[in-house]
Formats: structure tokens, sequence, C-alpha cells
């Protein structure tokens, strides 16, 4: 049966004080800043920042190697860390000390203790590590403390949420990123340089998906190094649709320009059954157990189709609980010929009934590698962090800060991206019927450049 906007978000924000936290006010005595009349974010230019300093909460799984990266990026200072455990926070702290860095400001102890470095004048940047359902919250509280907010993916579970990190960022004219981490691979900035460059044509269609094996993961407990206390499985309890929709999403939409003269118009989603978490679970805590008799509501494989305002389509996936390699798709084909991956294969125009031969693979690659993985790239990997894709997105996100430049994934692309958690849950509930998309932009969409083929 399909639920109201009010139970799903009850939904959404019941775990962890989250649903508290949006009733609040947020900080505005502290920064200076009054409310002020909505602006559009697009191309939004920031005063530069000589030098960068973040503030980082969470740093359980995600976090520490943003500790990492962020500490290698000359004039970036991770001045402060929060998290629940005081040991997480020391152990960042000696990573730092032991490098030879000031030691940054420990905040831990309470759930609302990230609110204190929010409201530190030490902090320019607030970088958001922690369970979903506390990054909307965490952004908005940052920018209405006038800080830039960069949170993790999804940046936001509901379409309310979406909304509030897009009027809060008009009002404070502070940044809010997802920091989504694929949009910079070295595969998705190839593929965006052949879109740019006009190599497969005219977009037509794309795919996008989040295929991971997740289910000993979901299952782990706190003592087994698990999601703090399951809230992946608690989600999976609770929703359907897409949950973790970005990954795959986020450079498909770049490809094709969305918010930048294209817009998703609808969308329809489908869901399979569940069975992948109870037969794991059975496993886990036997076919009696509370585990493996518990009502899972997330299907396994979950598929959505959008329609842009242009006549394109986009497929996005998600199954977190089958048994397959792992999978972004990360396809965009065009009327000149099209990209796909894992593996990466390309097929041009007039030879489109085959893939390139490895050999002229190579010699496409280094003809159309992005300038920022080539210039950056041997830097990254040393820094890690999948492969380097994440030091060139916190790279770039200081770059952009630095000088005074629109980010690469603004306000807008954080809400609509996130915007399917709800949308795709919607559909699935009315049987698979059309959801229309909202336009988060407000019409900028139509006037707002493109990506460029950054750099640093």
């Amino acid at each position: 049966m399909m639920r109201n906007r009010r139970e799903f978000l009850k939904g959404a924000v019941c775990a962890g004080g989250a649903a508290a936290m949006l009733g609040q006010t947020g900080c505005t005595t502290f920064s200076g800043l009054t409310a002020q009349r909505r602006k559009s974010m697009v191309g939004f230019r920031a005063e530069p920042l000589e030098k960068v300093r973040v503030g980082v909460i969470g740093v359980g799984h995600r976090g520490p190697g943003a500790v990492g990266r962020l500490s290698r990026i000359p004039g970036v200072e991770v001045r402060a860390i929060s998290d629940l455990f005081e040991d997480r926070v020391a152990k960042q702290i000696k990573s730092l000390t032991d490098k030879g860095l000031p030691a940054p400001e420990a905040y831990f102890g309470s759930q609302d203790r990230w609110r204190d470095l929010c409201e530190s004048n030490e902090i320019d940047l607030v970088y958001i590590c922690t369970p979903w359902l506390w990054h909307t919250p965490m952004a908005v509280y940052a920018m209405q403390c006038g800080k830039h907010a960069a949170v993790e993916v999804p940046a936001a579970m509901t379409l309310e949420q979406c909304w509030l990190l897009v009027n809060t960022s008009e009002e404070t004219r502070r940044h809010c990123m997802m920091l989504e981490n694929c949009c910079y691979g070295y595969n998705e900035m190839l593929a965006l340089n052949l879109c740019r460059k006009g190599v497969l044509g005219d977009l037509v269609h794309g795919e996008a998906a989040y295929i991971h094996d997740l289910r000993m993961s979901k299952l782990r407990e706190n003592n087994e190094n698990g999601y703090q206390g399951q809230w992946r499985l608690e989600w999976s309890k609770q929703h359907t649709g897409n949950p973790y929709p970005t990954h795959g999403l986020g450079p498909v939409c770049q490809y094709m320009d969305i918010n930048r003269g294209d817009r998703f118009e609808y969308l329809t989603s489908v869901s399979s059954n569940q069975f992948g978490i109870s037969q794991a679970a059975a496993e886990k805590y036997g076919k009696d157990s509370p585990q493996a008799k518990m009502r899972y509501r997330l299907g396994d494989m979950n598929s959505t189709l959008i329609r842009t305002y242009r006549g394109r389509t986009i497929l996005v996936q998600h199954d977190t609980t089958s048994p397959r390699p792992y999978s972004r798709i990360n396809l965009i084909s065009g009327t000149r010929g099209i990209l796909a991956d894992y593996p990466l294969r390309v097929a041009l125009a007039p030879n489109t009934h085959n893939w390139m031969k490895d050999s002229e693979l190579e010699e496409l690659k280094a003809k159309y590698v992005h300038p920022l993985w080539d210039k950056k790239g041997e830097a990254a990997k040393k820094a890690g962090g999948h492969g380097g894709m994440d030091f060139l997105m916190d790279l770039r996100l200081c770059h952009c800060l630095q000088n005074g430049l629109p980010l690469d994934i603004d306000v807008y692309d954080t809400a609509l991206w996130s915007s399917l958690v709800e949308l795709t849950e919607q559909s699935v509930e009315r049987g698979g019927k059309p959801v229309d998309v909202p336009d988060f932009t407000r019409g900028a969409w139509k006037v707002a450049e493109p990506l460029g083929i950054v750099t640093v």
C-alpha cells in the first residue's frame, strides 16, 4: 500500500534524533548571517579562500580516508574532527600529528557535539561522512552557521530534505556539494571528454547503476565493524525503491548536461521481490532467527527509467543483495557511438557492430584522457581513495573554494540526484506509474552553463 509524504518522512528520519534536527533554526547568530531573499546558486562564486579550513564529521568508515586526503592538499587544513567515539577522533588526530601537522580540535561524546564544530569560527568547510539520515540535518546546520557543506551520498533521503538543502543554500549563499566521487573516476571523466568533444554524437541514452553485493556488510553488527546500528539494514526494512542512486547517475547526468541545458521530466520505477538478505540472514543467524523472518521491503533489484525534457532516457539500477560482480554500468550512447563500462568498451561509427580492439581503445584513451587525470592522475593514485577518484574530487572542490569558482556539483545536482530516493519509492508503490521530477533549479537549467573540461 502506498504511503503518504508524512509517513515517508517519518520513516526516513526516525533514527538518531535526525528528525528533531530538521526543526531547528540553525546558528545564524554565530556566523553573522541573516536570512536573505532567495537567489539562484547556478554559477555561484563564493569569496575565494586563501586557506580552506575543514571540519570533518564522522570518522568511522569513510571519514578517515577524507582526513588523510584533505591533509595532502596544499592550502587545506583539517582544523576539527567530530565523531560519537573518542577513540576514533584520537586515531585521526594522531594520523595528522604523526605527519607533523597541527592537532585539530576534537568533538566527541554525544550525538550533538558536531553542532559545536559547525559553530566554530575556525572552520570554512564542513565535510560530512555520517550515516544517511544525518546528511541533511548536518549540511543545513553547517550552512546556517556560515560554512560551506560537503556531504556524502545521498545528501538527502526525502523530497522535503532536497528542497531544504536548496532553500538553505540559496538563503545563506553557501555551497552545498554532494561528494559524488564517481564523477571523478578515470573512465567517467574519459566519457565526459568524449561527450564534450562530440565523439559520440548527439546523446540519446544513458545507463547507470549501483550493483554491489553488500549482504554480509549489511548484517555485520557494531562489534564486527559493521554500519553503526546496522543503519543500512534498517533502511531496507522500511523502504523500497532505490536508496542509493547517485554513484552511477551522477556521471551520466554530467554527460547529458542535466540541470545545465536539460532536466528530468518524469520517471517510472519497479522493484523485484526481496530474496537475498533473508537468505543471508538465515545463513548467518539460522532460518528460525528473527533476522531471517524479518520483513525487508527493499527489493533485490530496482530498475528506474527516466525521461528528460529533451526526449532522452536514463536507466538506473540498484542491487546490493545479489551475488553479482560490482558494476556502475556507466553507459552513454549517442548518434555516432557508445561507451560502456565494466569492462570499458567503445564503438564508434561506422564500425558500430563491434567494439574497438584493445589497441584502438588505448589510442582513444591516450587522445581523450581528461586533463584532470592527465595532470594529477599519478598523485591521485598515490593519495588513494577508490583508485584516486576520491582525491581528485577533494582536490577539485578545494581548488574551486580557493579560487572562487563554481563547484562541479552544485546544490541543484545534489538535490536532483538524491531525489530519486523518494521518487523511486513513490513509483514502485504505485505499481510503476510515472512520477514527475521536481525542477530544483526553478527554471535556471535553461540558461545554466554546461560543466566544462575542468582541471586545477
